[in-house]
């Protein structure tokens, strides 16, 4: 059933593209609609690129059950997710929106936690995560993000402080810091940094709200010189607009550089803590004053 009440209407923003795996989509598809304690007022699928038979049935499938209108949005080439994202926004009817992938599970009262704190005027709102591999009850980590926008601010200049699937935006904030570019696998770190520095109101829920898929490759999707050059762009960019100094984009090069060329065994421990430290240690100094990008 669609929402009535003005100040609770969202759209629901879900890329897919081929590789996604039907079973993967249609429980992320069901977990984000019907699945959820306030519905999506509606939801805007955008397909990027062709899609295999069996995908293309459940896609079927998921837009026959949607209990709201559904916008299936189709990209006759794959452009990549910063163009997917970019083309739904567009289409998305409602000002505030939420970011979904194909292949993670959204638990029940993410929606209405969020919308509650979108109620108080903020322009993104992020959740924690549970990551997992294959079976949703067996959990792998937990990803808690920094709260506050003091904490926020600080742990953005090293790291993404928002778990990108997590997150729930202002269209009109998204638009106004110039929304999505294509950077590498960073594209939601360097949107955020630019909503952060154009005065955005951001703010994190710590509790877990979705159920992130850690797929086999995406430890080694962080490494090798493409993504080295993608880290040296973004950092130039951050470091461009004034959203770091020249010490933090040092320090920034330095470490984060050095990260994509270690083994992909190495990379997951680093990551792995990285994490957990950074998270742990922004938390605590926000007592006394954000597929997540790394």
């Amino acid at each position: 059933m669609n929402n009535e009440s003005p100040d609770q209407q969202f759209s629901l923003l879900l890329p897919v593209y081929g590789n996604d795996e039907p079973s993967q989509f249609e429980r992320a598809f069901a977990s984000a609609t019907t699945g959820q304690s306030l519905v999506p007022s509606e939801v805007v699928l955008v397909q990027d690129g062709p899609i295999p038979a069996e995908l293309e049935l459940a896609v079927a499938r998921a837009t026959k059950s949607c209990p709201v209108p559904l916008n299936h949005v189709v990209i006759d080439e794959q452009g990549g997710l910063a163009q997917a994202l970019t083309i739904g926004l567009e289409r998305c009817s409602y000002d505030i929106v939420a970011r979904m992938d194909a292949d993670d599970v959204a638990l029940s009262e993410r929606f209405a936690r969020q919308m509650a704190k979108m109620a108080e005027g903020y322009d993104l709102v992020g959740t924690g995560m549970y990551e997992f591999a294959d079976d949703t009850s067996e959990v792998l980590g937990r990803r808690t993000p920094p709260v506050g926008a003091a904490a926020i601010a600080k742990y953005a200049r090293f790291h993404d402080p928002f778990n990108h699937p997590t997150v729930m935006y202002r269209k009109a904030v998204v638009a106004n810091a110039g929304s999505y570019e294509d950077i590498g696998l960073m594209e939601d770190y360097w949107l955020f940094a630019r909503m952060i520095h154009s005065g955005a109101r951001v703010e994190n829920l710590p509790d877990p709200l979705v159920m992130y898929r850690v797929g086999a490759g995406a430890y080694a999707r962080r490494g090798g010189k493409r993504q080295f050059e993608a880290e040296w762009n973004l950092q130039r960019a951050l470091r461009r607009i004034g959203f770091t100094t020249r010490l933090q984009f040092a320090r920034n090069i330095a470490m984060r550089g050095v990260y994509r060329f270690v083994p992909v065994g190495v990379r997951r421990i680093l990551y792995r803590r990285m994490i957990q430290r950074g998270f742990s240690d922004v938390s605590s100094e926000s007592a006394s004053y954000g597929k997540a990008s790394s």
